[in-house]
């Protein structure tokens, strides 16, 4: 719950709170994504003496593992958030969450397999304590009505993706070229780093992300928690979990960057740039980099684009959904060079990561809006949950459809697939978007002009 009768201390227009929340989630997005760079290259690293010996599984072992830690530190989230509710409140879940990442990060960086699983482990509790609690903290730092609330998330995501680009560049090349352990070392201390700007900056959290006694409820929302659904929630909740399967859909074709692609990129790729060798874990870093470039042309693209047609969140989600897939096509490409005994073209990489990217920022904040103006008031906690449940689920989908690649299909199999299941899936939802508008009962209709595209809340 937030102290809104404190007057706060501002910077540039914003609460000084919001860049302590920004630099701490910018630092555990660098840990995050850096460590998720190396992960599968280093499963799949020959076993051997000295820092570059890696695990030597086979590539399916590794990208089911790469799915299954990708699925649950998202589903993590929905724990986390009852953490925060019913025990801690949210500013020491974030705590105790950076604390427990910061202990993962650090075990990681220690040789031998029981680390190794303990680290995962420790990162997955402390992302599902941080992760979703952090950013309702954002929120937190504003007064009900406050215009700048939208921009202090734009503000905060950012920090997101240069942590994240950041950490393909930076932890990438460490771990690659001087040795895994010292690139999962180097993103423990982005994470100390964080966790350090957190602690100091508390000062200016005051009364943000406190345990609630649930007494600040409004009117409406105790009227709704004693009553059963009515047919227009009911009929909500029916569009907001077929919007949950475009998000499995979407994420399990996305989430092949960290995964199938990153492998592609170390083995098949032509990574040479004269005498230079490009590290493969760098084009991780082509994704945040693309949301920094792209997010105000693409949102000023739905602004304009909403003012005479079609701008529904299911539209641009289905629009995103086929944009991201005709991204591997560049990879169909790709794979075909080397189905020819060739090393596959960089910039067939570089082309899909940004068709993933222009897909992303069409699809992924939308969706994540479709459900707070959909979701009953009584259930909107357990909703947002739902919401967390569908990315890990899209996740864990991605490791699947990795294996079949590294497997029996192919990765040319699987590139075409996917490319034209997700046109498939697009094209169906915008034949049927009429009927889907008419159950959503105007949830939609309530805000007069389209509101700006947020880059990636991932």
């Amino acid at each position: 719950m937030a102290d809104t009768t404190t007057p706060r201390r501002e910077f540039l227009g914003h609460p000084i709170g919001l860049y302590i929340l920004f630099f701490t989630e910018l630092w555990e997005r660098f840990s995050y994504y850096g460590m998720r760079a190396l992960l599968v290259l280093y499963l799949v690293a020959e076993t051997r003496e000295g820092p570059l010996g890696g695990l030597g599984w086979e590539q399916e072992d590794a990208l089911a593992l790469y799915g299954w830690y990708t699925m649950l530190v998202y589903v993590m989230s929905i724990p986390g958030g009852l953490v925060a509710d019913k025990l801690l409140g949210r500013k020491r879940t974030v705590m105790v969450g950076g604390l427990t990442l910061c202990a993962g990060h650090l075990v990681l960086a220690l040789p031998g397999i029981t680390p190794f699983y303990t680290g995962l482990g420790l990162i997955v509790l402390g992302v599902g304590m941080l992760k979703p609690n952090i950013s309702s903290m954002v929120g937190d730092l504003y007064k009900p009505g406050d215009k700048r609330r939208d921009k202090g998330f734009n503000i905060f995501y950012m920090g997101i993706n240069i942590g994240a680009f950041g950490a393909g560049i930076i932890v990438g090349t460490v771990g690659e070229k001087f040795g895994w352990h010292y690139g999962f070392g180097l993103a423990g201390i982005g994470m100390l780093l964080g966790q350090a700007v957190y602690v100091l900056g508390r000062g200016h959290l005051k009364g943000i992300g406190e345990l609630s006694s649930g007494t600040d409820a409004t009117p409406e929302q105790m009227e709704a928690a004693n009553r059963p659904l009515t047919k227009v929630e009911r009929d909500r909740v029916g569009v907001m979990f077929l919007s949950f399967f475009l998000v499995i859909i979407f994420w399990g074709a996305f989430e092949q960057g960290g995964g199938l692609m990153n492998l592609f990129a170390a083995e098949h790729t032509d990574l040479m740039l004269g005498s230079f060798e490009v590290p493969a874990t760098s084009f991780q870093s082509l994704n945040p980099l693309y949301i920094i470039l792209f997010a105000v042309p693409v949102a000023n693209f739905w602004v304009a684009w909403g003012r005479r047609r079609e701008d529904s969140s299911l539209f641009k989600m289905a629009i995103g959904t086929m944009i991201m897939g005709w991204g591997f096509l560049f990879m169909l490409a790709a794979s075909m060079q080397v189905d020819a005994g060739e090393k596959a073209w960089m910039g067939w990489l570089v082309l899909a990561y940004l068709f993933h990217t222009l897909g992303e920022l069409c699809a992924s904040p939308v969706a994540l809006s479709f459900v707070t103006k959909l979701a009953p008031v009584k259930y909107a906690a357990l909703m947002m949950g739902a919401y967390f449940a569908a990315t890990g689920l899209g996740n864990k989908v991605a490791g699947l459809v990795g294996e079949m690649a590294v497997g029996d299909l192919g990765p040319t199999t699987v590139f075409i697939g996917v490319a034209a299941f997700t046109s498939v899936i697009g094209i169906l939802v915008i034949l049927s978007l009429k009927p889907l508008k008419r159950l959503t009962h105007g949830a939609e209709d309530q805000d007069p002009e389209p509101a700006e595209p947020e880059p990636s809340t991932f």
